[in-house]
Formats: structure tokens, C-alpha cells, sequence
């Protein structure tokens, strides 16, 4: 009787340890249940205000650009991050019209535009490329560009494309993303983000731009990079190009004059001549990167004369 009461108390006991074990996992459970439905719940409330913050940053910018504030003192104010006990704003805003617009390497009939034709020739020819030579790439892009369905010499139109997996046509309008050019032929992702520069700060993408406010190209030599500079002419060298940036910003093209192979482009009608400004631009891509605490938002938008052209969140 003893044994049988010793037994049924061992197996209670046993029984009562199982079921404690039982209730302390259940518990912890339900703690890091709620602490994850917490954290979420913080990170995306942080998202939100990341998001937000991000939104009115570029929309601070649109509003002082449409104000006409001068781009060069909004730069230079907006050079070290804003912040404060929410978060943090980081904007940055580049001038668009000193890359090569790449839409504008043919014209309304389909020809190549030569000035922008030859200075893409040199910009690629910068990358020291292993793959197609650059008059390949170029026939690709323009083919993707144009609006008709016959293939250059080295390009490629819509059949091409079909023999591809997954499948997908030439667009035969303008680029709407410099991302897109990926999808042309010749051209990958290394290539576009391939340096043109031998700092190593300077990449085939950051040289291009998808918009313009006139139909051809025009570049505002204030603020354009040392490739594009370097690809407008065959005689604007390295050392050139370092004299023009170290004379900038000049005040108008009798400026140019400084630098007498400068001078002389400007004034060679059959190359870039005219085209070459140092005006004021009213194009802008502005980035407006906001964090609050582990959360981070991006908003990229291009300007001109205060209206948005694109937006893109990430």
C-alpha cells in the first residue's frame, strides 16, 4: 500500500514538472510573440516616419528650386545632414545638365546626333571595356532608341531580343531608367556601373542622363564630371579637363577663353560649339535620404523648373 502511494506521488510530481515545463515554454513563447510583434510594429512605425521625413525633404527642395534659390547655396546648405531627436536627413542635389542625355543620341528621324555619338564613343571607350567595342553598343542603343524596326549594322532590334529568355521587345522610344539599358545588347550592369575615372569615384551611369529640357544635348560645363568633360573632345585631355575644373565655375562662355582648348571647342560649330553653356540649370536629380533609427528611406526624384519629371522610393 505504501509503494502503491510513494509510486502515485513520484508520478504526480513527475506529472507537475511536465506540465510546469509546459506552462514556462507556453510563456516564453508568448514573451518573444510579443516582443517581435513590438519590434515590428516599431520598425514600421520607423519606417513610416523614415518615409515621410524622406517625402518632405525632396518636396523642400522642389518648393526653394521653384522659388528660384540659387542650386549652388542649397547644395552648400544642405552639404552636412540634418537632425534631431527623431532622425536624421541626408539630401543631396545634382546638376543634370552637366551628363550627356543619352535619349538624344538620335534625332526625330532616327539619325545619330553626332556630338552625342562621339562623346559616347570616347565616355565608353574610358571604361577600357574587355566586350563589344563601343560602335556595337552604340548601334544597340540607338536601335533600342529609335523609333523604327530595321537593325544597324552592329545593333540589334525586336527579333534579337525575341531569341532571348525570358523574352521582350526594343522599346523604340526613350529610355525611362538608365536601368534599362541593361536590357540592351552589349550592355550589362558592370558595364553601367563600370568607373570612368581613375580615382575610381566617377561610373558610366553617373556620366548619362535620361532628361533634358531641349531636344539634343546640352552641357553645362560648370558641373560636368571630368569624363564627360573629357568627352566632349579628343583635345580635352586629362590635364585639360583638370584646368577647367580648377578654373570653374565660369561666368559665361567668354570665359572660356582661360582655357584656350575650351575656347576653341566653343567655337567649333561642327562639334559640341554652342551647345556647351554654363548657365544656370533648371534640371535637377535631388536624393533625400532619411533614418530613423534602424530604418532608412530613399527618395530620388529629378526637378525642373519646380515640377517633378520622376520619384522613385526605396
Amino acid at each position: 500500500m505504501r509503494g502503491r502511494i510513494k509510486n502515485e506521488a513520484g508520478f504526480a510530481l513527475i506529472l507537475t514538472l511536465v506540465v510546469t515545463a509546459l506552462m514556462v515554454a507556453v510563456v516564453v513563447e508568448m514573451i518573444h510573440q510579443v516582443y517581435v510583434d513590438t519590434s515590428i510594429s516599431r520598425g514600421f512605425r520607423d519606417g513610416q516616419q523614415a518615409s515621410i521625413l524622406a517625402e518632405s525633404g525632396a518636396m523642400m527642395v522642389r518648393t526653394a528650386l521653384a522659388q528660384k534659390v540659387d542650386p549652388d547655396l542649397l547644395a552648400n546648405f544642405l552639404a552636412k545632414p540634418l537632425s534631431d531627436d527623431i532622425g536624421s536627413l541626408e539630401i543631396k542635389i545634382n546638376d543634370e545638365s552637366g551628363k550627356i542625355y543619352i535619349n538624344g543620341l538620335v534625332d526625330a528621324l532616327d539619325n545619330y546626333d553626332l556630338p552625342t555619338k562621339n562623346s559616347l564613343l570616347w565616355l565608353i571607350s574610358l571604361l577600357k571595356l574587355q566586350g563589344d567595342p563601343p560602335d556595337n553598343m552604340l548601334d544597340s542603343i540607338a536601335d533600342w532608341i529609335d523609333k523604327n524596326g530595321t537593325p544597324r549594322a552592329k545593333g540589334a532590334e525586336t527579333p534579337y531580343y525575341r531569341t532571348l529568355k525570358p523574352t521582350y521587345s526594343a522599346r523604340n522610344d526613350k529610355l525611362m531608367t538608365l536601368t534599362e539599358l541593361s536590357l540592351v545588347k552589349g550592355i550589362t550592369p558592370a558595364i553601367l556601373d563600370g568607373l570612368v575615372d581613375e580615382k575610381g569615384k566617377v561610373r558610366f551611369r553617373d556620366c548619362l542622363t535620361i532628361y533634358s529640357n531641349t531636344p539634343s544635348s546640352v552641357i553645362n560645363v560648370n558641373s560636368a564630371p571630368k569624363p564627360v568633360l573629357m568627352a566632349l573632345d579628343k583635345s580635352i585631355s586629362e590635364s585639360v579637363a583638370n584646368r577647367i575644373i580648377n578654373m570653374r565655375p565660369f561666368n559665361g562662355p567668354g570665359d572660356f577663353q582661360k582655357v584656350p582648348e575650351l575656347d576653341s571647342l566653343y567655337k567649333n560649330s561642327a562639334s559640341w560649339g554652342a551647345r556647351l553653356t554654363t548657365n544656370k540649370s533648371s534640371l535637377f536629380r535631388v536624393i533625400a535620404i532619411a533614418k530613423v533609427k534602424e530604418s532608412a528611406r530613399t527618395v530620388e526624384v529629378v526637378v525642373s523648373n519646380g515640377a517633378f519629371l520622376s520619384w522613385q522610393e526605396y
